[in-house]
């Protein structure tokens, strides 16, 4: 344990986080997605599991330490309902409440649709699913830069 981490944020995970680059982006996904296939696509080649979470609880955790990207309009990004894209499950409204609690302000969550998300997983820097089994739970995170003085 260290102090004033979230205790959801492994090694595993905080290495993937620190590692990523302005730009990169991490596939936070649910229980029900391919994972483990499309993790081995991914920069890292890293599947990091967080097995008895719900989303949001994972979400917070990422987003205390995880940086947005503000240079880009859709640095957040959700998979769309098939057959229903505007409507917003549960899961996704959880972690919107999760995004604008820890951004300060209302940030909102870009539909994208699910094959086109499969796709833009297997581009980003690492994949972690979270044993949340709420389908529609796949979240496409932008990091974003902390800027300051060197020293």
């Amino acid at each position: 344990m260290l102090k004033n981490l979230d205790p959801v944020l492994s090694a595993d995970l905080l290495w993937v986080l620190a590692a990523m680059g302005h730009g990169d982006d991490l596939a936070l996904v649910d229980a029900n997605h391919p994972a483990e296939t499309i993790a081995g696509s991914t920069t890292s080649g890293r599947l990091i599991r967080l097995p008895g979470l719900t989303m949001e609880r994972a979400a917070r955790a990422i987003l205390s330490v995880l940086p947005i990207d503000d240079f880009e309009p859709d640095p957040l990004r959700r998979m769309e309902a098939v057959g229903d894209a505007a409507s917003i499950p549960q899961v996704q409204r959880a972690v919107q409440a999760e995004i604008d609690l820890a951004l300060g302000r209302p940030v909102p969550l870009s539909g994208i649709a699910r094959f086109a998300f499969y796709e833009a997983a297997r581009r980003a820097f690492a994949v972690v699913q979270v044993g949340d089994p709420r389908p529609y739970g796949c979240f496409l995170l932008r990091k974003g830069v902390i800027a300051g003085e060197p020293g």
